[in-house]
């Protein structure tokens, strides 16, 4: 049996899906007569009655299981897909048609396939509908079909009709065209001069999206756009918002603090157009094959468009499909091409657009004019709807960096003040926005992975007669992130900008301001290395940076809790659902510092093997009383197994180095993430931090340990890249980072 849905197997293979639920467990029986068997051993195992001889093992299976039924129209259909069928089909004139997606059951065999195919093909044929595109990718275990139906036909499904589609055999899933979020951008003010130094070299960072104005003055010669759908065409120049502003925060991030422009240019492959209302995904297309052929086009096709290309953006997701425990097959490719192709994939979270509503206040004039400890304490009771405001696909990956929005930005005091219409939730607090979608992701996978910049998301008051609700209002001068927008006149200008989405393009700006970073200090030491290994440096890098605000983490498990004793863990959970691992500062990643010292380290792992990596120790903060840190971060690529409940293959760890923390007299951060938090995915980060004067000699070190296990089944035998990195730091010892680099003459070396 095996957990995702759609893949072929034999009877001895197991699935499970979710994350903290009861899992549902199918299996794909070769015929109606063994399904028929089946069903018969379970009624007797329920009945009491012995097994036939060498049916015994079943009946360890069945003990695992609440009922046992075939795969029917309610499992093809989901209650939350039935609503929004039904939302399109009541809007619908009598011509209208609804575009739906069918998920077949994935068969390895060509000739099963096929047949398959073909009867899902001619049922949608005698329903009145026609196939718009169809995709087969293998390695994902995906096979599906876009589909244009009428009316008539969408709502015989969404009822589950005798003889409808839902009732038919190769069909797995039965879902609405998947529809991406656009963050809207406002406020136009004329653009600011910009520094005209041209980009050079090949692009390393790539932008899945909308199509830019490429020609904007911001823009002009940094973008190379590879229009491999041919979207440029069809999308007016004044409609081009969602790609202008990702290109414009990758490129010179928020404007309003005039960073310097990327040195290099950005490649750009538009998979969003105008469709006459709004900027959306193409129409005629299944998303998963668009964004697998604009990878493939990019990377793999002869010659590749971008082959230097190391970092993805992708501020897209589909709104259609909240993550709850199972794996969207969006995730499954960007994980397998994250594995693939040796890059680091970029996603934002998703946003909630919609009201909340604000418990104990029953004014907009009142929540204003309360304290900000107050207003800041109601707003967090978003945490009681948080199952309603989870990941979109994709966001879940777990090889990809799931990026959520915290309540930054540089707007000036001057402008801030212009916001006299709308409340700030958080006015003292760095928090996450509170439009930011959660986590946790797959398996409890820590997720978001961290948060950059989204803007000082502020609050519209709604009357209601039941209480106080409040929506996110737009991005302005008052609270945005400054970005370059297309003009319906000749002049350029710019617009604001928030959400998640802007805070995906900075982080992969960081990312690529990192790598810049790295190659300029130890050259070909890094620029040689394998794509996925320096990746991965990247990755671990950036949430190497992040961390729990106090302010934050106070907030969250004071209102939220759970409180009572031994309920620490559990508080840190609350946190890291809302956080991550952290906010992270863009400029203190790639900051340096006289008071510590950051090692990177990277390799590969076979199976059951671990590998040292010896840390210097400074004997300058021996006997130092001062409050001190070490920081360990361990980022790898995962291969994936769709279809079983190990879908992550490996699984590695930092080993607790003990001796050299009772030497730092350093102990585990109790505001920060620890080992309850952080043991799923394909990111660990841990924080130990003291106060008391460490016990050291002259050239110590502290040995960080990375081990390799199989991840709760079958494990791949590949070897599996990854990037570890290490931070030791002591505020205002000046001499410590001067001291580290005596001690060694290159990088950190891996040791077997």
């Amino acid at each position: 049996m095996r957990n995702v849905p759609g893949l072929e197997f034999t009877d001895e293979e197991e699935i499970a899906a979710g994350d903290g639920v009861t899992p549902t467990v199918y299996l794909l029986v070769p015929d109606v007569r063994a399904l028929a068997d089946l069903l018969s051993m379970w009624q007797r195992w329920q009945s009491g009655r012995p097994l036939d001889t060498g049916l015994t093992p079943w009946r360890d299976v069945f003990a695992t299981l609440r009922a046992l039924r075939p795969w029917g129209p309610g499992d093809r259909v989901t209650d939350e897909d039935r609503e929004i069928l039904l939302q399109e089909v009541a809007a619908l004139t009598a011509a209208d048609t609804v575009r739906v997606e069918f998920e077949l059951v994935f068969r390895r065999d060509p000739s099963a396939r096929a047949r398959a195919e073909t009867a899902v093909v001619a049922a949608i044929a005698e329903a009145g509908g026609t196939v718009l595109d169809q995709s087969h990718i293998e390695t994902i275990a995906y096979h599906a079909l876009l589909s244009e139906l009428p009316g008539t036909a969408v709502r015989a499904i969404t009822e589950r009709e005798s003889g409808s589609i839902a009732w038919l055999d190769p069909v797995m899933h039965i879902r609405p065209q998947a529809v991406s979020f656009s963050t809207e951008t406002a406020d136009p003010t004329p653009a600011a001069p910009t520094p005209t130094t041209a980009p050079s070299g090949t692009p390393l960072v790539a932008l899945l999206d909308g199509v830019p104005v490429s020609e904007h003055p911001l823009l002009g010669g940094r973008l190379r756009v590879e229009d491999v759908f041919d979207l440029e065409a069809t999308t007016l120049t004044s409609r081009r918002h969602h790609g202008t502003a990702m290109a414009s925060l990758i490129v010179h991030g928020d404007r309003n603090r005039q960073e310097d422009a990327l040195r290099r240019p950005v490649a750009v492959v538009p998979v969003m157009a105008w469709d006459g209302h709004d900027e959306s995904l193409p129409r005629d297309k299944l998303i998963v094959d668009v964004i697998y052929r604009a990878l493939h086009a990019l990377r793999l096709q002869d010659p590749p468009l971008a082959a230097d290309v190391l970092i993805v953006n992708l501020s897209l997701g589909n709104v259609r499909r909240p993550f709850h425990g199972q794996m969207s097959s969006w995730a499954r490719l960007l994980d397998r091409m994250a594995w693939e192709l040796g890059v680091l994939i970029v996603v934002s979270a998703g946003n909630v657009p919609g009201p909340v509503a604000i418990p104990g206040f029953d004014t907009g004039s009142a929540f204003e004019d309360a304290s900000p400890a107050d207003r800041a304490a109601a707003t967090s009771a978003i945490a009681n709807v948080a199952p309603d405001r989870r990941l979109i696909s994709p966001a879940e990956t777990i090889n990809g960096l799931t990026i959520g929005a915290s309540n930054e930005d540089a707007v000036s005091p001057t402008d801030r003040r212009t916001a006299r219409v709308n409340v700030d939730p958080f006015p003292d607090i760095r928090m996450v926005n509170p439009s930011s979608r959660l986590g946790p992701g797959f398996a409890d996978a820590v997720k978001p992975d961290a948060l950059m910049p989204g803007a000082r998301e502020h609050f519209r008051p709604i009357v209601t007669g039941g209480g106080l609700e409040v929506q996110p209002a737009q991005a302005a001068r008052a609270f945005g992130l400054r970005i370059a927008a297309p003009s319906t006149t000749q002049s350029a200008v710019e617009h604001y900008t928030n959400g998640t989405s802007a805070a995906a393009a900075l982080a992969s700006r960081t990312c690529h301001l990192i790598h810049d970073a790295l190659a300029d200090a130890y050259g070909e030491g890094f620029s040689s290395l394998p794509a996925a290994q320096r990746a991965l440096c990247l990755k671990a890098l950036f949430v190497h940076g992040a961390r729990w605000p106090a302010e934050a983490y106070e907030l969250i498990t004071r209102t939220i809790g759970p409180h009572g004793p031994g309920q620490a863990s559990k508080q840190k959970d609350n946190v890291r659902r809302f956080c991550g691992h952290g906010v992270v500062d863009p400029t203190d990643v790639v900051a340096g510092a006289a008071d510590r010292a950051t090692f990177w380290s990277v390799g590969m792992l076979g199976p059951e093997e671990a590998k040292r990596v010896d840390v210097p120790i400074p004997a300058c903060v021996s006997g130092q009383a001062l409050p001190h840190e070490m920081i360990a971060t361990l980022a790898w690529f995962t291969p994936i197994l769709p279809g079983r409940k190990s879908y992550r293959t490996v699984r590695l760890s930092i080993l607790e180095p003990t001796q050299p923390l009772q030497r730092l007299r350093l102990d585990g951060a109790s505001d920060q993430p620890d080992q309850n938090q952080i043991r799923r995915g394909t990111v660990a980060s841990r924080r130990w931090t003291g106060n008391r004067a460490p016990i050291v000699g002259s050239s110590e070190s502290a040995s960080i340990i990375v081990q390799r296990n199989p991840d709760h089944g079958l494990e791949s035998d590949e070897p599996v890249p990854f990037a570890l990195v290490v931070t030791l730091s002591m505020p205002t010892v000046i001499t410590l980072y001067d001291e580290v680099r005596t001690m060694i003459a290159a990088p950190t070396r891996v040791r077997a």
